[in-house]
């Protein structure tokens, strides 16, 4: 297969084209190294220009012979021959004749504009030859649609398109619905100009803003004498602009501007409709929206289910409209998908009659200048939501044009549109706002007139006495007949206040329906007098408070019971603390035993609630051998109190045995588990020998105590054993310790040192830290550990202190 041919006919080729027009002529310069090398950049760049437009034009080339393989259902291979031998035949470039191909099956605005151009070449005087519009605007589509964002697409678009007609730079505009525009993609500008126009808010006139506003191609032939700035303004000054929308059936996408580098004298029509051809091809790259077209199946129009379902949940009238596009592509009307429930017509007609309609088909009179047809297609090209108040809607009724006043909301939603209006009826409007009141708050009005007795109920009144609408109504007379008789003394006062003494009244009251259910309902009446100030009507509303009434009963029922509850704490927590200071004052006498002095610190919750089980013993036991024990009992409460007693009672009795801390523990854990319920516990457990000085001790989940020897304290060591109840059957270890002389044993409960921001060896390291400090006898230092603990924890706080003598 040939190679295709690159050069366009009458044109410059690739490298003339890629030469910057901008760019200043580089002199002559003698052969230095700094030229060689600025001549050596110069031939690179123009030949990575070439091959990019070289690959273009092959693009164009592979997508001719696509389409001989589908017309003549054969093999690449044949296509390119087939292409070649055409190519021999006609004498035209394989790169011209591919162009054509396209051209033919394409039927599209390029090839429009293509053959336009054959039909003026005539007449037109020197110019291209008339082959040279159709490769340059395929080849351009061809290098955008492979392009991978809209900045590789600006860049293809000037090498293989503007280049040849004279432009220097490109710019890709989105806009948005908001009315800004945003910098999609740029070639020829230079990288700081660029960034500094990324993005123009609403309400700046610019070049590409005046061709969005005008939904038309626009020619400056100076953009800065009529004081419209753009990107890169001050690079050229003199440089004349085009700017055209770009735009699919209807929808304006963004803008193409184009950059000259002096003043842009008028264009002939054929370079305009080159320019919006160019235009239509960065719009059809870059929409990712499939145009409307009702005329299709129902199953390939757009979804707008969710604005159907939008415009179902508004309490307006709303139409759901999507484009009808003509044969060009180009809008022609809206097709009224969905009427919303809604729905009112100001000529007076039903939903039905415009469902599915055409806009200019169900509203002639929409087609007027600056009318609703001009307000949708704007909305629908740029995005721009559209909001007016007191707007005049005028309807054909019998070929009589009648106006109203409405306020209009317009907006677009992906492809469709919906339209909303209001049309101004203050009393209707009023009412409806009425009725919905009344309904949400289950109210029913009346109005009785007592001069010809004539009565009348609004629906939600017969709903309350459960009445079929049209029913006699109830007079106001006849009401006790219908209530609770225990409200009879209430009612007869509300009428005499109403009927007598002429005077706005209200009564709560039971009524009885005729279904057999009974609603609590609040009357309020007042009296309508005549002109001589006698009684003339009573008019009112009945509220149903059923809902209110058992609330009120429920809550009083509530607060009973929380009273109740309140009182049964109360009581059984001021049981618990008098148990627990019965069994363990805060502060008792020291005890003086054989070989030591014995003082403790009890110090109880802050809050009565939260009474807890911790206990201290120290009894000499019969065998002179003194038992010292701390403990504490998870939970509070009168349970954790009465657990205490328990297990403090019960290793007094098994300390008679003999047995040692570990076996004693042992025991322990076996009553608590079996004899207890639901009741675990911590203890440490001790048996110091006087004669010796020697203690052993055994502990079940709980701290180990603090020795304090010469001045220097030190914790024992955490040796193992398991909470008390935790398991039937546990055996727990047991170590002993010498005493010597003024040593001083601190044991105590978790209260004293836990804390909920830290762990529970760090809090044990802060007690031995604190009973190292200071001097003085055994109770100033437990008073002093007291008022230095910083547990933050509200619990019950248990601290011995033994002293050996």
């Amino acid at each position: 297969m040939s190679t295709p041919d690159t050069q366009w006919h009458g044109e410059p080729a690739p490298e003339a084209l890629t030469a910057d027009p901008g760019r200043p002529a580089i002199p002559h310069q003698a052969p230095t190294p700094l030229g060689r090398l600025v001549a050596t950049v110069e031939r690179l760049r123009g030949e990575v220009l070439a091959a990019h437009a070289a690959a273009d034009g092959r693009a164009l080339v592979e997508l001719a012979k696509g389409i001989l393989i589908g017309q003549l259902s054969c093999t690449p291979a044949a296509a390119a021959r087939q292409l070649d031998r055409l190519s021999r035949e006609t004498g035209l470039s394989p790169l011209d004749l591919a162009a054509d191909i396209v051209n033919q099956a394409a039927r599209d605005h390029v090839s429009e504009v293509a053959a336009e151009f054959v039909e003026r070449t005539g007449t037109a005087g020197p110019a291209e030859p008339s082959t040279g519009v159709g490769v340059r605007l395929r080849t351009a589509e061809s290098g955008m649609l492979a392009a991978a964002d809209p900045q590789a697409m600006a860049e293809s678009l000037l090498t293989n398109a503007l280049q040849p007609l004279g432009a220097v730079a490109a710019a890709l505009w989105t806009a948005a619905p908001d009315g800004s525009l945003a910098l999609a993609g740029y070639a020829g500008f230079p990288p700081g100009e660029a960034a500094r126009w990324r993005h123009v808010p609403p309400g700046v006139s610019t070049v590409a803003r005046l061709a969005l506003g005008e939904r038309r191609l626009v020619t400056l032939a100076r953009p800065q004498r009529e004081g419209l700035p753009s990107i890169a303004h001050l690079h050229w000054p003199d440089g004349g602009r085009m700017a055209v929308p770009a735009g699919t059936g209807g929808r304006i996408h963004g803008v193409l501007e184009i950059c000259w580098p002096g003043p842009l004298a008028p264009q002939p029509p054929r370079i305009e409709r080159q320019i919006e051809a160019l235009a239509e091809l960065c719009a059809r790259a870059m929409d990712t929206v499939p145009a409307a077209d009702p005329d299709l199946p129902e199953a390939l129009l757009p979804d707008v289910s969710e604005l159907i379902d939008l415009a179902e949940g508004l309490h307006d009238p709303a139409l759901v409209l999507t484009p009808v596009l003509d044969s060009g592509g180009g809008l022609a009307d809206f097709r009224i998908r969905h009427a919303g429930s809604r729905f009112v017509d100001p000529a007076g007609r039903p939903r039905s009659d415009v469902d599915g309609a055409l806009l200019l088909e169900a509203y002639p009179m929409a087609a007027g200048e600056n009318g609703l047809f001009d307000i949708v297609e704007r909305v629908h090209a740029t995005g721009e939501p559209f909001r007016a108040e007191r707007m005049s809607l005028t309807a054909l009724v019998d070929q009589i044009p009648l106006t109203s006043v409405a306020d209009i909301s317009v907006s677009r939603h992906g492809c469709a549109v919906l339209l909303v209006w209001r049309i101004e009826d203050e009393t209707a409007r009023l009412a409806d706002l009425l009725q919905h009141a009344q309904r949400l708050g289950r109210i029913g009005g009346f109005e009785e007139n007592l001069v010809n007795g004539e009565i009348t109920w609004n629906a939600q009144l017969y709903a309350l006495h459960g009445l079929p609408v049209g029913a006699p109504p109830v007079p106001l007379r006849e009401l006790p007949g219908y209530t609770h008789p225990d409200d009879s003394e209430a009612l007869g006062r509300f009428l005499r206040a109403v009927l007598r003494h002429r005077r706005p009244a209200s009564v709560d009251l039971r009524l009885r329906r005729s279904d057999g259910i009974t609603r609590h309902i609040r009357v309020v009446a007042e009296p309508v007098l005549d002109a001589d100030r006698r009684l003339h009507a009573v008019r009112g509303a009945y509220q149903d408070i059923s809902a209110q009434h058992w609330t009120e009963v429920a809550l009083a029922a509530t607060r009973d019971q929380l009273a109740h509850t309140a009182a049964e704490s109360a009581e059984r927590n001021r049981l618990a603390l008098q148990l627990q200071h019965a069994i363990m004052p805060p502060t008792p006498p020291a005890v003086e035993a054989p070989g030591l002095r014995v003082a403790v610190r009890y110090r109880p919750a802050e809050s009565e609630s939260l009474v807890g089980g911790d206990w201290y013993d120290t009894v000499v036991l019969p065998s002179g051998l003194i038992m010292l024990s701390v403990g504490d009992v998870a939970g509070h409460g009168i349970e954790a109190a009465t657990g205490m007693v328990v297990l403090r009672n019960a290793l007094r009795g098994l300390a008679v045995t003999g047995a040692g801390p570990a076996q004693l523990l042992s025991w322990l854990n076996t009553v608590t588990h079996h004899l207890a319920k639901h009741v675990t516990a911590t203890a440490v457990c001790g048996l110091f020998d006087p004669r010796t000085r020697v203690m052993r001790w055994a502990r079940a989940g709980h701290l180990p105590p603090v020795l304090v020897r010469g001045g220097e304290p030190e914790a024992f060591p955490l040796i193992e054993g398991l909470l008390l109840g935790a398991l039937p059957d546990v055996t727990y270890v047991e170590r002993e310790v010498r005493l010597e002389p003024d040593d001083t044993l601190l044991m105590f409960t978790d209260g004293l040192v836990e804390r909920r921001d830290s762990s529970v060896e760090d809090s044990l390291a802060h007690l031995v830290g604190a009973a190292a400090g200071g001097a003085g006898d055994l109770d100033h230092r437990l008073d002093r550990l007291l008022a230095g603990s910083r547990s933050d924890t509200d619990d019950d706080t248990c601290v011995i202190g033994i002293q050996v003598g």
